[in-house]
């Protein structure tokens, strides 16, 4: 009991501050919850202390942050990375004018957090700081920051997307020491660079596309009240990546083929990391039927236009083996123009129906390139130029 009454006595301080890095305090789920944990953690003298001794305008943030972690991380994370995320959080909600004008709620969640998912917890909060501030000084805007930091990225931390690298879910530090990340680690450093200069980021993806053909991750961003994806390497537009048409055809409440965005306090839902499975630690909400609307919109604005045209593509076994169905060859499949990637999919098998076909909706009077891994795991490239009218673009494996 005389625990709880100084930690409630330590939010009455916190009430009273004036410049404070949120301005209505911590809430009373927050209070109640952080009072149940401190009492649970073997090291709750350590946090108390962390707490009472954090500055007083930082105190909000920090409570936060301990009341919502995971256990695992509030036992043994190391308490100075928390201080120095906490303060480096504030210090970009004091400085920029986008973060002050954010909601408490999405600050709290969305920009204070120290991690996207299950990685290594770095100490990438100040680094980045340093490294993205200077070149979003002159922004005006959050629209302009963001674009900024997006533009930027894969120079300022010098990682490239490859699949060889030691694992999926890197940390910043663990990316940037190799020089390489596939999508998940790229997503990890896209959040926190955004983070690190008061734009609220979080983490998002799919276990498996609707055609099985792999899991992929990205990044959302919070911009006039709206979440909207985009990716490391800058897309033509928010939520133009390659892989709408894929997001488009997402399941709700499906762990494998819906879509998920991680929130950093519990949701009641959880994100499905397929490199670990069991866990249950990353909480998320189902942003599914968001991208299976936007795509439909998306799609009639475009087929009102009347500038694309579908593009059906086949695979065959070989040329000898090219004009009966049970010829066809499941292949995945990616589609490209000017080097940047339009869209991907999976081609139909031997056993669907003919009318089953890979099909993009493609800007006329454009040269695309379609590139697959034939039969002996080579790159293979077809290239098409499309016209006004649909076509068929076929492939072989052999």
């Amino acid at each position: 009991m005389k625990r709880t009454h100084a930690l409630m006595l330590l939010f009455a301080g916190v009430a009273c501050t004036v410049a404070s890095c949120t301005s209505s305090g911590i809430s009373a789920d927050s209070q109640r919850q952080l009072e149940t944990v401190l009492d649970d953690s073997p090291r709750s003298d350590s946090l108390r202390v962390l707490l009472k001794e954090t500055p007083r305008d930082e105190q909000e943030a920090m409570a936060y942050l301990l009341a919502w972690m995971p256990q695992g991380d509030r036992d043994t994370m190391d308490l100075a990375l928390l201080r120095e995320n906490v303060t480096y959080a504030c210090r970009a909600r004091a400085e920029f004018p986008w973060a002050k004008a954010l909601p408490d709620s999405i600050f709290l969640n969305e920009v204070l957090p120290y991690a996207s998912v299950d990685e290594v917890r770095d100490a990438w909060r100040k680094d980045f700081y340093e490294r993205f501030a200077p070149r979003v000084r002159g922004c005006k805007t959050l629209r302009e920051a963001l674009d900024t930091v997006n533009a930027i990225i894969p120079q300022v931390v010098g990682v490239e997307y490859n699949t060889l690298r030691e694992k999926t879910n890197q940390s910043p530090s663990e990316s940037m020491r190799q020089g390489m990340a596939s999508c998940t680690g790229l997503s990890i450093l896209l959040v926190d660079a955004l983070r690190s200069v008061g734009i609220p980021a979080r983490f998002a993806g799919t276990a498996a596309w609707h055609d099985n053909r792999g899991n992929h991750s990205w990044t959302e961003v919070w911009l006039d009240g709206t979440w909207h994806s985009t990716e490391y390497y800058l897309p033509p537009a928010l939520d133009g990546a390659w892989f709408m048409a894929d997001a488009g055809q997402s399941t709700p409440g499906d762990r494998i083929h819906g879509i998920y965005a991680v929130s950093f306090r519990p949701t009641g839902d959880w994100f499905p990391m397929v490199w670990n499975e069991e866990s249950r630690d990353v909480h998320a909400v189902d942003v599914s039927q968001r991208y299976i609307d936007l795509y439909g919109q998306q799609t009639q604005a475009i087929l009102q236009q009347d500038t694309h045209t579908t593009v059906t593509f086949v695979m065959y076994k070989d040329k000898q083996h090219s004009s009966n169905s049970k010829d066809r060859v499941e292949a995945n499949v990616d589609v490209f123009c000017d080097g940047v990637q339009l869209g991907g999919g999976r081609t139909a098998g031997p056993l669907q129906d003919m009318n089953d076909a890979l099909k993009f909706l493609l800007k006329k009077n454009q040269t695309y390139t379609f590139v697959y891994e034939n039969a002996r795991g080579e790159r293979t490239t077809v290239e098409s130029v499309v016209g006004a009218e649909p076509v068929t673009v076929v492939g072989y494996m052999e």
